[in-house]
Formats: C-alpha cells, sequence, structure tokens
C-alpha cells in the first residue's frame, strides 16, 4: 500500500453509498447529519484499498472522497482509526505497505553510492578514496529522523479547537445549546463560505478564527433564541470545530521527494516534511521555508527541534502553503571520539563549537588539546590543526574534515615495584613516592627472603632504548649511600633468594600414592617427602627404600663404571625413621623410590561361560595355572557342551586352541598359562554349517556327517568360474583353520565339522584390456621382422 493510500484512508467508506451518490453534489447544510450505516472497523484493509481504486477510476478526487464520506456521518475520529489500522498494517509489513518510503531510502542510499563514484574516479587520488569510504559510513544527521518508516508523523486529530484555527470551506462546527432550551446540530461551511443553521439566514465564516465565527454564530441564533449566552438567561451554547476540511501543501526545492499533498487542515510544517522524506541529499535542514500569499512567513532550523526539541518553527499550515527546501552552504564532517559523528550542516556565523555541540560533545577518551582538520583548497586537499583555545572562534568551511584523536593509553605518573616486597605493584608518582626507600615504604617493606645485595632499576633513557641502574639495597636502606629520585615510568625489581637460585627438588616414584617431583628443602628427610608423595600404596612396603644420587666431586669408593651413587634404606609403616636413618642427608635431585611387597598384586580372574556346570568368574591361584585347571573348577561339562567347538580367548581376541587336545594331553604346548581376563566359551554343539565365497548361492546348510567336502559344495551350487578352488578353506568353531592340500594332481580337502565355515577364495578381476586391432598387427610386424632376421642369420 503506497503513501499515497494512505492519505486517502477515506475510502474505508466507499462500501456505504454507490458511485451515484460520490457523484452527485453535496447536501444542504441545513440537512441534519446522518449516521454511518456501517460500522468502519468490519471493513477490511483490502476493502478499502479496492474501493478507492474503483472511485479514483471514476474520476473523483481525495478531496472528493472524503466530502462524501463526511456527508454520509462519518466523523474525523472514524477517519483516525482507520489510519491507525493502515499505518500498523503498513509498518508490518514495510516493503509492500509503503515503498515510497522505501523509496526515499534507497534514493539517499543511492545518492551516497553516487558520491562515492564520483570521488573515486581518480584511482589514484588516495585522499579522495579515504574521504568516499568514510562518508559510505554515515549520513548527514538528522536524515535518520525522516528515515524511519515505522515512525509516524500524523497531525492530532484528538485535540481541543485550536484558538487560531482559521476556517474554510468543508469545516464543520458542531453547536450545543443547552439549559433552558436543548438543541444539537452540525454545520458545514460551504464553498461561499457560509454556514447555514435552522431557518435562519446563512452566516460568512470562511476566514475568521473559531472565537469570531463563534461571535456572528450566536448574534444569528440570537434572532431564535433571544436571551442566548446572556447573563441571567438559562440559555447558553458552545460551537467547537467538528471533522475537519483537507488542504493542499506544495513541497519544493531540495526535497527527497517534492510534490503537491493532501494534508489534514491541522497539518503543521513538520508533518508535511516527514511525508516528503525530508531534505534531499542537496537539501538543507537548517534553512526551510515556509511561503503563504508569495511572501515567507517562517523559516524553519530543524537542529532546533532535533538539538532542544523546540517546537517554534512547526507552524500550523494553510492551503496552498508552500515548503521552500533551499540547498544546503556548509557541510561538515565530525569524525572519531565525538558522542555522534557524521555529516553536519552549519549556517550563519556558527564555529566548531557549535557543530560540537550537535555533536553531543566529546567523547570521555577524547584528545581535545589538538584536533585535525582536511581542507578543500579547489586544487587539492590540505591538512590543518587547531588547539583547544581555537574551537570557540574557528569557523569551519563546507566540505571540512575534522578527526577528533584518542588520547594515548598510557599512565603518565605511574611507577612500578615487583618481586620480594609485601604489596608489589604500580603507584602513582607523588608527594609520598618520590624516591626508591618512599616506593619500598609504600609497598609495606621487602619481603623477608628478599635478596638485599642488588636490586634493578628500569628507567627509560633518552633514546628509544630502557637504561638498568643497579643498587645496592642493603646500603641503601641502611642510609649508607644516597637514595635515588624516582621519575615517571621507573620500574623496581627486588628479587628473592629463591629467584636467583635454579630450582632444586626431589623425585619420588614407586609405591606412593603420588608420585612425582617435590620441592628441595633444607634438612628433608625421606619420611617427610613419603608424607608429601601422600604415603604408601597398598603393597608398599617401608624398607629396601632407594635414593640414587647424583656424583659432582665427591667419587671417594666409587668404581669407575659407576656415575651414581646408590643407598638402601629401612622406614616404619608410621614414618618414623630409626636413629641410624635419621642421620642420612638427602641433597637435591636425589630419586628414592619405594618398593612393593615380592608378594603383593592384585587379584587376577578367568571367566568361564557356556555349557559347564559351574560358569561364572574364577580367580587364579598362582601363576601356574594352565586352560586344563579350569574344568576341575568348572565342575566338568554338560552332556549336550560341544568341546571340539570350544573357543579361548585373551585380551577380547580369539586364540586358535583344540580343547579336546588339551583335555586329553594337558602337557601338549596348547595347553596355555592363564592370564588376567581370560575367557573359555564351551558351545553347543551346532547343526549348521556356512557356505561362503566362490560359489552360486552361498548360504547355511545343515551338517550331515556323511556329506563330503564336494557334496556340501553342491547343496551351495557348486564353484563359479572365478572360484579358487586349490585355496579353499574351513574355519571350525575354536578358530583353528585348515586349508585344502595338494599332491601332484590330487587335492584333498579339509574335513568338514558341525559349527564350521567353508570359505572358497574369488579370483580378482582382470584389469587387462583387449588389445585393438592396430596393436594386434603391430606385435605380428614385430615378430615376421624377428623371424626373418633369424632365417637370414641361419
Amino acid at each position: 500500500m503506497t503513501r499515497k493510500h494512505i492519505v486517502g484512508i477515506y475510502i474505508v467508506f466507499l462500501t456505504l453509498f454507490s458511485f451515484q451518490g460520490f457523484t452527485q453534489n453535496t447536501a444542504p447544510q441545513t440537512a441534519p447529519a446522518t449516521q454511518p450505516q456501517i460500522d468502519p472497523s468490519t471493513i477490511s484493509n483490502s476493502q478499502a484499498v479496492e474501493f478507492y481504486n474503483q472511485a479514483k477510476g471514476a474520476g473523483m478526487s481525495d478531496m472528493d472522497i472524503e466530502r462524501a464520506a463526511l456527508q454520509k456521518g462519518y466523523t474525523l475520529d472514524d477517519i483516525s482509526a482507520i489510519r491507525r489500522r493502515l499505518q500498523q498494517s503498513a509498518a508490518k509489513n514495510n516493503t509492500q505497505n509503503d515503498p515510497n518510503r522505501d523509496e526515499i531510502d534507497e534514493t539517499r542510499e543511492q545518492d551516497d553510492l553516487d558520491e562515492l563514484d564520483e570521488e573515486t574516479n581518480n584511482e589514484n587520488d588516495s585522499t579522495s578514496a579515504r574521504r568516499a569510504r568514510s562518508r559510505a559510513l554515515s549520513r548527514t544527521f538528522g536524515s535518520s529522523f525522516f528515515r524511519r518508516s515505522t515512525v509516524t508523523f500524523e497531525p492530532n486529530l484528538r485535540i481541543p479547537t485550536p484558538k487560531n484555527y482559521v476556517l474554510g470551506p468543508d469545516d464543520e462546527l458542531v453547536v450545543d445549546i443547552y439549559g433552558n432550551a436543548v438543541e444539537n446540530f452540525r454545520m458545514k461551511v460551504s464553498p461561499e463560505g457560509t454556514v447555514k443553521m435552522l431557518n435562519l439566514a446563512p452566516v460568512f465564516v470562511n476566514g475568521l478564527t473559531i472565537e469570531q465565527a463563534n461571535e456572528r454564530i450566536v448574534n444569528r441564533l440570537r434572532q431564535a433564541y433571544s436571551t442566548l449566552n446572556r447573563p441571567g438567561s438559562g440559555t447558553y451554547s458552545t460551537i467547537t470545530l467538528g471533522n475537519v476540511r483537507s488542504i493542499r501543501v506544495m513541497i519544493v526545492g531540495e526535497a527527497a521527494r517534492p510534490g503537491t499533498y493532501t494534508v489534514s487542515s491541522l497539518a503543521t510544517a513538520f508533518n508535511a516534511l516527514y511525508v516528503s522524506g525530508g531534505p534531499g541529499r542537496n537539501g538543507s535542514y537548517r534553512n526551510i521555508e515556509v511561503i503563504r500569499n508569495n511572501k515567507t512567513i517562517k523559516k524553519i532550523d530543524l537542529y532546533r527541534f532535533l538539538i532542544d526539541a523546540d517546537m517554534q518553527d512547526n507552524i500550523a499550515l494553510q492551503d496552498q502553503d508552500i515548503i521552500l527546501i533551499r540547498p544546503y552552504e556548509r557541510k561538515i564532517e565530525l569524525s572519531g571520539e565525538v558522542k555522534k559523528t557524521g555529516i553536519f550542516e552549519a549556517t550563519g556565523n556558527e564555529t566548531l563549537k557549535d557543530i560540537l555541540r550537535y555533536a553531543g560533545g566529546f567523547t570521555p577518551d577524547a584528545f581535545t588539546d589538538l584536533i585535525q582538520y582536511q581542507r578543500n583548497t579547489g586544487n587539492n586537499f590540505i591538512i590543518g590543526s587547531i588547539d583547544s583555545t581555537q574551537i570557540a572562534s574557528f569557523q569551519p568551511k563546507n566540505g571540512d574534515l575534522f578527526r577528533v584523536k584518542r588520547i594515548l593509553d598510557v599512565v603518565a605518573n605511574q611507577v612500578e615495584i615487583r618481586g620480594s616486597v609485601t604489596r608489589p605493584g604500580i603507584y602513582p608518582l607523588d608527594e609520598r613516592t618520590k624516591s626508591v626507600k618512599d616506593l619500598i615504604t609504600i609497598a609495606q617493606g621487602i619481603g623477608p627472603r628478599a635478596f638485599l645485595n642488588r636490586a634493578l632499576l628500569e628507567r627509560a633513557s633518552g633514546d628509544t632504548q630502557t637504561g638498568l641502574v643497579a643498587i645496592d639495597l642493603r646500603k641503601l636502606l641502611n642510609g649508607e649511600i644516597p637514595d635515588i629520585q624516582l621519575l615517571a615510568g621507573d620500574i623496581l625489581t627486588i628479587k628473592s633468594v629463591e629467584d636467583l637460585r635454579e630450582f632444586t627438588y626431589l623425585s619420588v616414584g614407586g609405591s606412593v600414592i603420588n608420585p612425582g617431583a617435590y620441592y628441595y628443602y633444607k634438612d628433608i628427610t625421606i619420611a617427610d617427602v613419603i608424607f608429601q608423595a601422600g604415603g604408601y600404596t597398598e603393597g608398599g612396603v617401608p624398607y629396601r627404600i632407594e635414593v640414587s644420587r647424583r656424583v659432582k666431586n665427591d667419587t671417594i669408593g666409587l668404581p669407575d663404571n659407576q656415575n651414581v651413587r646408590i643407598f638402601t634404606l629401612n622406614v616404619s609403616d608410621n614414618l618414623v625413621l630409626n636413629e641410624e636413618d635419621q642421620k642420612f642427608k638427602l641433597l637435591p635431585y636425589d630419586i628414592i623410590l619405594i618398593r612393593k611387597s615380592p608378594r603383593y598384586e592384585q587379584q587376577k580372574t578367568v571367566t568361564v561361560v557356556g555349557e559347564v556346570l559351574y560358569p561364572g568368574t574364577y580367580t587364579i591361584r598362582n601363576n601356574f595355572e594352565r586352560i586344563s585347571d579350569l574344568f576341575p573348577k568348572v565342575g566338568g561339562m554338560r552332556k549336550e557342551a560341544y568341546i571340539d567347538g570350544a573357543r579361548f580367548y585373551r585380551n577380547r581376541e580369539l586364540v586358535a586352541l583344540d580343547l579336546k587336545a588339551i583335555l586329553d594331553k594337558p602337557a601338549i604346548p596348547a595347553n596355555l598359562l592363564l592370564a588376567d581376563g581370560d575367557t573359555l566359551v564351551v558351545p553347543k554343539k551346532s547343526e549348521m554349517i556356512r557356505i561362503q565365497g566362490g560359489i552360486y548361492n552361498p548360504s547355511l546348510v545343515n551338517f550331515d556327517k556323511n556329506f563330503s567336502f564336494k557334496e556340501y559344495i553342491s547343496q551351495a551350487g557348486g564353484f563359479t568360474e572365478r572360484a579358487r578352488k586349490s585355496r579353499t578353506y574351513v574355519s571350525y568353531p575354536n578358530g583353528r583353520t585348515h586349508r585344502t592340500t595338494k599332491f601332484l594332481f590330487f587335492k584333498s580337502y579339509p574335513k568338514v565339522e558341525p559349527g564350521s565355515v567353508i570359505t572358497i577364495p574369488i579370483k580378482e578381476p582382470r584389469n587387462d584390456q583387449p588389445m585393438s586391432r592396430g596393436e594386434r598387427l603391430a606385435i605380428i610386424s614385430l615378430f615376421s621382422t624377428l623371424a626373418i632376421a633369424l632365417i637370414r642369420i641361419l
């Protein structure tokens, strides 16, 4: 729905009367006001648009449609209700309901793109390219106010009668007589500018205000009510404005969408500007004129409204008023650390201070002592700068670019103390921290392990490098040498004794809860280290503790081929050393190893499932138990057990074993030692044989002890052409595999047992391509040549 449709929302009343009623003249003003026959709320938006188009097709104007609707008894409240409905619908679907508003936005965007193209035509002008990119990111201040299609700026029709409202044709007056006499009627101003009431003579009200018209109407009504509005008469009247007329306003100049607009007679200059989309690309926001009868009656500066919410320029419009938007004179761009960046318009003698006020002022991080600007000289660009004292007097020129930089991210008066002090950190350089001693004092003194022979003061020298000042901290604190004055940026570093030593540690491993490396301390004992490691693990023993030590200079009694010393100690379970071992002192980098009891180990189990009397998990009693020892534990096998198909798993992998042979001869090598996690599965006897691979019908067939190998192959349809008969093999349930053997021209196929799987490998297809006719002729020619050559040689 277009903006034009929304302006003409009176079309909702087209459902109330026929086109013939539209084309007739208005009814006499003396006729009583009729009531609407249909509630406007029952009319849909689509119906309103359809009837509006039909009326326009019949040659009616928006004014004709409005006049006809008002004559049917509809009020401006009804019109406002429909207007709000259509505007809410337009807000939900801006693209469909308000293409002209989108058209304005697209026009503005296209203007920016055109400006970008113009400024970047010269590829060698990097300054122009930078300006173009900057302009593409911002818009003229105030344009966003007219760019929001979801914002409405319609005049308020539900307001008291304005005292300065000037009546004109099609305005409606409501007369209410009360007291000793009661009467109520509505009068519409005729095209001649008169109103007619009761049976009295017409009263001319065109061009009068409500107060002036009220006086004339009351005087005429006194012909019927002689004491009307007289003191003590008891008969009084009020005259108010009913439905208002529409007026036409022309918007010209540098508007986004110039033209003639039909608006309510209560509309103001801002209402009309919003409908037209506001100033265009070259339009001024500061120099807009309202012209009436060829005279400028008001100059509008939108910045007064946008900055200070000053409504003094928002005057009421009259029919045939003209709004002229002049071209802008000066536009200045602000970027950087201002609260509102963008392009601002300057007028008259405005200075940079005024422009900064429009931008909301500086941000807290703005560097205000020096502001740089770029100016167009007509031939090229130049840059300049102004200080903070010139802001109030500096007058920008059209096209100037001002950039407010950010302050440096440094602290100008800080000093820092690091290392072995109570409170290291950054401190201000002030009256309390003038010197090194002051800084140590404010940091609440040095630490107990501070290294006092030397401290370092880092200080930025005159060049780009940082200098170091060495300080004898002990002498400085004792007053033996003069104190050192601090400068901004100084960093004082005080090391601790530990900082100047290599990290020393002890290693503990073996049967302790938390093995690893631990700090070495003077006079630390083995019991201390074991305590730090969390104590012994289950199975750890306090005797035969081994300590290995690096050899430095002490090589007395040490063989030439030995580079470490080994010590063996005993410690009680409660970590108390005996008197002899208490004399043993640990040294840095010693390794302490705690042994485990020689007979301590976790329980090991095996699992037996299937057709045995007592399946379950069993513990391995000793390290010499074998597979055959499991069968007495499980109580033997059931009758349905198939020992030839028993499977043995280790680490979840099938081990190919003949369990029947193991039971018959336990001494054979296949009778393996049991390991933790082993599993023995004794299945029932299977009556099926699976045949797969190079056969025509891979299938599962029943076992028949009378069948030979070839008969099983026949059951599956026989060998295929690509079957490798000599490589056929049989996999048995216990994991073993037997393949076909060959002696001279005789093949011996493996025996088939219950539960077996017969596999016939398949030859890989050959990828050789047949030779072409030319290749065959070339080979024949080659052999012929070789044959002739051999004949000649012979």
